[in-house]
């Protein structure tokens, strides 16, 4: 009989104990107040769930950081917990908020604009992010830019090569407007500031450009660091297919360039993957297989790398250049050697 009686207070104390369990977990889930305060709560990039819920802790919108990592373990939710600046509402439960996190419902988004993105590119990042529409931010980069002079940088109507490739922290909600300001903020901090006085020797020696033609030598700089940035794939082989660029420049030849053939203002993305001799073709200012020179304007927007590559190239006596199917290139001197790199690749020879 005592060891019935034993049995029976072993099983309520153990049933106490779960019970204690369940109702911490419930409290700990539950909202920390009935208030519709918000709070805004920065989560940085690369956070754990477990930073992120000190994090949460310490701002006062959770009641456990425990129950919060258990919460994203058993949703499933743990690695996909967003970064950005959030506004939490202290009445929120924990449920509520590792949804927000995870769907990424932020105030402000990091968003990254990778090297050699168009216009058409970004815009789509932007559109996808739910940052802006993408289509008004592409035609106010490509045809209002004249809009942004007072930057004191910019050379015509079209922002193509201006938007700095950059991680950003965008704010939701705000104009196209707000967003092009930033970019051509962070290009005139990392490129026309650092860099004016190369950009001001390149364009005399290169260009016969003066000092009060900065605009002008810029746009043209930036253009040739847009056909680097779509060409190369290697990073070692920027300077070089910039040398070769210049080369051509320099003896009057016709650039050449693929990338330069597919490409219309405002709508293009990727690279043509294989160019014909069609394509070549056609008529379009953009063309450099076509139309002798720099075209019109830049063809993407080029990252620090690139711009680098143009104003310091190597010093090479190549003429000609032919991508390898590993997205290096093979540089020849005379059209002959280029020929014969050409059959070999198409061989499948190193």
């Amino acid at each position: 009989m005592k060891l019935i009686s034993e049995s029976r207070w072993y099983i309520v104390a153990m049933l106490a104990v779960c019970a204690a369990a369940v109702w911490a977990l419930v409290l700990g889930s539950l909202p920390v107040s009935g208030s519709r305060q918000i709070l805004r709560v920065s989560i940085p990039r690369g956070s754990s769930a477990r930073s992120i819920a000190a994090t949460l802790h310490e701002q006062g919108v959770i009641r456990s950081p425990m129950m919060f990592v258990l919460t994203c373990r058993l949703s499933g939710t743990s690695g996909t917990l967003k970064p950005g600046i959030y506004g939490i509402a202290r009445n929120l439960g924990v449920p509520e908020i590792v949804e927000m996190l995870a769907k990424g419902h932020s105030l402000e988004v990091w968003v990254t604009i990778p090297e050699g993105y168009t216009v058409r590119q970004i815009a789509d990042v932007l559109n996808e992010k739910q940052i802006v529409d993408g289509d008004s931010f592409a035609r106010m980069a490509i045809s209002y830019g004249s809009e942004f002079a007072s930057q004191g940088f910019l050379l015509d109507g079209s922002l193509e090569g201006y938007l700095f490739p950059d991680t950003y922290l965008l704010e939701r909600g705000r104009d196209s407007e707000y967003i092009i300001l930033k970019m051509l903020s962070t290009f005139e901090g990392r490129i026309v500031g650092p860099l004016r006085a190369e950009i001001e020797r390149t364009a005399l020696e290169r260009f016969k450009l003066s000092e009060d033609q900065f605009d002008e030598g810029l746009h043209r700089i930036i253009t040739m660091a847009s056909l680097v940035e779509r060409e190369a794939r290697v990073p070692s082989d920027r300077p070089i297919i910039a040398g070769v660029l210049w080369n051509r420049l320099e003896r009057g030849m016709r650039l050449e360039v693929c990338a330069t053939v597919s490409y219309v203002p405002g709508e293009s993305r990727e690279n043509k993957q294989r160019v014909y001799t069609v394509d070549t073709l056609k008529n379009s200012p953009y063309n450099t297989y076509r139309n002798a020179g720099l075209p019109p304007g830049p063809i993407c927007n080029p990252g620090l790398a690139s711009v680098k590559a143009v104003l310091d190239p190597a010093k090479v006596d190549y003429l000609f250049y032919l991508a390898k199917p590993d997205g290096s290139h093979v540089f020849s001197r005379t059209y002959a050697e280029h020929l014969a790199a050409k059959r070999r690749i198409e061989s499948g020879g190193p």
